[in-house]
């Protein structure tokens, strides 16, 4: 699959099927989100694995809407410092590393969805996260459930439209 196609066919994927993924698919993914790019190349990532059906349940319960969480084979929950005067780059280089482990999921046939921690502390808890670092996101990854509707590109209502979001050399 190149980029673009997988760019295009890129959905949130919120039902998988009770199949786990393969060790060489997960660190793939895992590998992707590893070799994002960074501000500075600081690279404050660090990546929870999280496989264990039970540990996914009460990851699911930190946060709204996380049902898929549960239901995946894999959920990857992005750490970094504390806060500190790097916090939005931080969040954003883990949004670089979200994406880039995301289109390298979509390429080998492994739907994924985002998911926001909103109890920090529980999850901190319920993984182990050591004091100074912080997380607020979770994606889960797993074989999609409908295989064929998960490689349909979105359709044109799904995303505002190109002149809506693109301005020319000024607002």
């Amino acid at each position: 699959m190149h980029v673009w196609d997988a760019i295009q066919a890129k959905r949130a994927i919120r039902q998988f099927r009770a199949e786990p993924l393969s060790s060489e698919h997960i660190e793939r993914i895992l590998n992707a989100g590893r070799r994002s790019q960074s501000s500075k190349n600081s690279q404050p990532w660090h990546f929870i694995a999280v496989q264990d059906k039970g540990r996914r349940a009460k990851l699911a319960a930190t946060g709204a809407g996380m049902g898929h969480v549960a239901g995946c084979a894999l959920c990857v929950v992005i750490v970094v410092p504390t806060e500190n005067e790097r916090t939005l780059w931080h969040f954003f280089d883990s949004g670089q590393s979200a994406a880039y482990m995301q289109l390298a999921a979509a390429e080998i046939g492994i739907g994924s969805c985002l998911g926001t921690i909103y109890e920090p502390d529980n999850a901190a808890e319920i993984l182990g996260i050591p004091a100074g670092f912080q997380t607020r996101l979770v994606i889960s990854f797993g074989y999609p459930a409908d295989q064929e509707a998960a490689g349909r590109p979105l359709q044109a209502g799904g995303r505002r439209v190109f002149a809506d979001v693109v301005h020319w050399e000024t607002w």
